[in-house]
């Protein structure tokens, strides 16, 4: 699954939160984003395929797969959408 991509851990600002990703590929990029409460393995078939064209960039959103999420507050205030 996903031959020929790099799969990395990429830090955020928030220092408890890395996201997981994987990309290959040459061109232009494009960036795959799965959505709720998959991972970046839902664009395993499609990433490859795309990658003779493209950069290629499959990432598990803050929370999600791989990528870390932070300890939450009790005000919840680094759990908004502005977050």
């Amino acid at each position: 699954m996903f031959e020929g991509f790099t799969q990395i851990q990429v830090q955020t600002s928030d220092p408890e939160v890395t996201i997981n990703l994987r990309y290959g590929g040459t061109g232009p990029g494009l960036l795959l984003l799965h959505g709720n409460p998959l991972t970046h393995v839902t664009w395993h078939k499609i990433a490859v395929r795309h990658a003779e064209t493209f950069t290629v960039m499959a990432a598990d959103l803050r929370g999600y797969g791989d990528s870390s999420r932070p300890r939450g507050r009790p005000d919840h205030s680094n759990y908004t959408f502005q977050r």
